[in-house]
This record gives structure tokens, sequence and C-alpha cells, in this order.
């Protein structure tokens, strides 16, 4: 219980610190935290609670003996119950069990969340040269280079010369290359400008100066909430993994690898996605305008579902942390070279695994996943900056009220007089009259560079008004 008051008190500074910054995305993933070390408390309480509920449910000897760590238990026997003793069978688990899977369980936790952080960091940290990227967009020299009315072949493209090679065409010869330049500069200067200018292209007008790398850190702020809890179907397979940790299977040769293995295919999985965009513009058109132009789609995506990556990498991440943290339990309990650990092989996989599904994770996958994600058919609501959706729930609300004061008859006055009570309260100017609507009515407290896209949502919400009125 001290770990966990030590973990909120943490969790209580980085909240506080966060509110300063006004990150709200990463305000929620803390909160999210608070509310998984809540469930895992409320599991020790009824663990502490069922103790001896449950160290009363009696199994046979021979099903007791099975499926342990070690061959012979080299532990001595735990104090069964008088009940089952006297049946001559054992406890499910003994209350000695159920108080050392309270230590097991915060332990987790602390991994966890440490190994969650540790990887938003590492990403966050490759990714800072991309506000650079994105400054250069805005440069003179970066104009002249994409200039529209300049046509050049698609092969001559940086873009083009980085992915149209001999092997990109054939699939068996693709992916074993995307999987080697994942880890050779996994995120280009031209893979970001392309993907950039597809991404504005797509959802925007030409030449929009959208900042894409705010974009992507604000989606990836909302991602981490979601990397921060715990599935049922990750416990699942957690319970897997303690099954076969059992005598005989061996474990250490394969089941630490399963987090490596799994994002290895989807860091090749990223890559292949930009090979495939480029090789999807070339096909369409051999000479580009300005620069080359890819088109978001979901059909890139496995089961044309981008979401479909977070959640591996939230599967990744648990296990990883769960093989850590049994590793150290297990330690810290029966000592280093326990039946648990009895082979050195064991204990140099387990660690070594651990660290580089860490460090390759952050540094390499996370970098790749936020930019290629973003190559979707939608585009997401971070789109928006919280001064934004601020901005347009108060134009939703005031324009929905004024439609309904407008369909009861001999309301016009009613009409104004809530209008100009609604805009002295928000402090902007009454435009919402009886046959007009105006942008200018929402307030944004402050100027943002993605303001200027709302007003495209704006018209087509106004045209849909004045079709319903026509």
């Amino acid at each position: 219980m001290q770990c966990k008051g030590i973990i909120c008190f943490c969790l209580e500074i980085f909240v506080q610190y966060f509110h300063r910054l006004k990150r709200k995305s990463l305000i929620q993933a803390l909160d999210k935290i608070k509310s998984e070390l809540m469930l895992l408390g409320f599991i020790s309480l009824l663990l502490t609670v069922g103790q001896k509920p449950i160290a009363n449910i009696c199994i046979p000897k021979s099903v007791g003996e099975s499926f342990l760590p070690c061959k012979s238990s080299t532990f001595g026997h735990a104090v069964e119950e008088t009940k089952c003793s006297d049946q001559g069978k054992v406890s499910l688990m003994s209350r000695e069990g159920a108080y050392e899977l309270q230590y097991l369980i915060f332990v987790l936790a602390m991994f966890h969340v440490s190994s969650c952080v540790l990887t938003f960091a590492l990403g966050m940290a490759k990714m800072k040269r991309w506000e650079s990227w994105e400054a250069e967009t805005r440069t003179l020299e970066y104009q002249f280079s994409y200039d529209p009315r300049r046509f050049q072949l698609t092969y001559q493209t940086s873009f083009g010369k980085r992915h149209l090679k001999c092997w990109s065409d054939n699939r068996l010869l693709r992916w074993p290359a995307s999987f080697v330049r994942q880890f050779f500069n996994s995120v280009s200067k031209s893979d970001y400008f392309t993907l950039r200018h597809g991404f504005i292209m797509a959802h925007f007008a030409e030449g929009s100066h959208f900042n894409f790398q705010k974009y992507i850190r604000r989606n990836l702020e909302k991602d981490f909430g979601v990397v921060m809890g715990i599935s049922w179907w990750i416990w699942l397979f957690s319970v897997f993994v303690i099954f076969f940790n059992a005598h005989g299977f061996y474990n250490y040769l394969w089941v630490p690898f399963i987090p490596l293995v799994m994002l290895l295919l989807v860091g090749t999985k990223l890559q292949g996605i930009i090979t495939k965009m480029c090789l999807d513009s070339h096909d369409k058109s051999h000479v580009v305008r300005g620069t080359l132009l890819v088109k978001p789609s979901n059909h890139f995506f496995w089961f044309n579902w981008p979401q479909l990556l977070l959640h591996l990498l939230h599967f990744i991440l648990f296990q990883n942390s769960f093989q850590l943290a049994f590793f150290t339990w297990t330690w810290y309990k029966f000592g280093l070279r326990s039946c648990f650990h009895h082979e050195t092989e064991d204990i140099v996989i387990r660690l070594g695994m651990g660290v580089i599904v860490q460090i390759l994770c952050g540094y390499v996958t996370l970098p790749l996943y936020a930019l290629v994600t973003q190559m979707g058919t939608s585009m997401r609501k971070a789109v928006f900056t919280e001064n934004v959706v601020k901005g347009l729930k108060k134009w939703r609300a005031k324009a929905r009220k004024n439609l309904a004061l407008r369909n009861h008859p001999h309301s016009a006055r009613l009409s104004l007089d809530a209008s100009l009570e609604t805009s002295l309260s928000l402090g902007t100017s009454p435009s919402f009259s009886g046959h007009d609507a105006s942008f200018s009515t929402v307030d944004f407290d402050r100027p943002s560079d993605d303001a200027e896209y709302v007003a495209l949502e704006i018209r087509e919400a106004q045209k849909a008004q004045g079709e319903t009125n026509a």
C-alpha cells in the first residue's frame, strides 16, 4: 500500500505540471493511470478479504503438484488449512500465496507505468527534430523546392529515390527490405514532407499552413492514454504466460521473444505502408507536379483498421512489462538462482529481450507509428486544438438555441434577446441573427495556427442550416 501511495504522489506532481502546460490529453492519461491503480487496489482488497475462503477451496494433491515452476518443491510447503489437511488435500491458494500475489500486482503496476512513460519519452525525443522539419515547410527554400509549377519524374523526387527500388514491386523482397529499413533512418525528412503533403491535400486546401507536427503530437498524447489501460484480453494472455511458466515447457526459450517478434512485425508493416503508398502514386502517374502526392487510405492497413496497430503496441508493452515484473518479483522473493531462473540463459534472455523491446518500441517503432497511422482515410479529432474545440462547442450551442427559438411562432424578439444575452456572456458580437449565421461569433480565447481550418466545417454547417430553413 505504501508503494501505491508513492505512485499516486508522483502522478499528482505530473498532473499539476501538465495543468500548467495545458496538456489536457496527458492529464486524461494520468487520470486513467489512477483509475487502473484503483482497480488493482480493489483486486488487492478482494484478495485480502477472500484469503480464508480461497484457502478453504481444496484440490487433490496430484493436481496441486502439477504445473509447478520447479521439478520438485524446494521452498517448503505452505501452511495448509485444517479443512484441506484433514481431507488429505491441499489448498487452491494458501494465505501466503494470496499475500505474495498482491505484491506481484503492485510490482506489475509500477513496471507498466514506468514502461509506458519511458516509451513515450523516447518517442518524443526522437520526434523532436520534426519541429525543425515543420518549420522548414514555411521557408522560401522549401516553397521553391516544392513549387507546384515544377514538373519532374516520380523516381527523381527524394521520396521516389528512397522507395522506388528494384525490390519495391516484389512482395517477397519488399518485406525483408522494409524489415531492415526500420533500423536505419526509419523516418526520413522526405518521408515526413511527402506524407505531410498527402495529408494536407486530402483534408485541406493546397498551400495550407497546417501544423502537421503538432497534430501528430496531440494524437500521440491521446494514444498514450489508451496504452496506459489494461484490457481483459491482455490479462488473459498474462494468465497464459504464467500457466506455461511450469517446469518442462522451457518458456524462457520462446515466451520472451513474443513481444519482440510482434514489434518487429509492426515496424515492418509500417515501413511497407510507406513504400506501398509510393508505388501506388507511381502507378497512377510517372510525372509529378511539385512533389509526389500520396493518397491516404485505410486499405494500406491490416483489416482496413489503422487503430489495430495501436492495440498491438499496447499488447507488446504490457507483456514486456509483465515479464520484467515477474522476473523482478521472483528474484526478490526466491533469489536470482531459484528454479524460476535456474539456467543462466533464462536470465540473459529475459533481461535482454526486455531492454531491447523497450528501446526499440520507444525510439524506432513509436515515431514510425505516429507518422504512418495519420495516413488513414479520415482524420482524427485531434485536428482541432483545445481552444478551437471550445469555440466550436460555443458556436454549436448558440446556433441550436437560435434555431429552436426560430421554430416557434412570434419568437423573433425572443431570438434577438437570447442572442444579445448569450453574446454578452461570451464576450462576442451578436452576429447570430434570425436569417444569418456568422463564423465571427466563435471565441477562440487566443489565436491558434489551426483556427483557419475550422472555417471549412463552419461553412458546411451554415450551408446545411440554410437548406433546412429553405
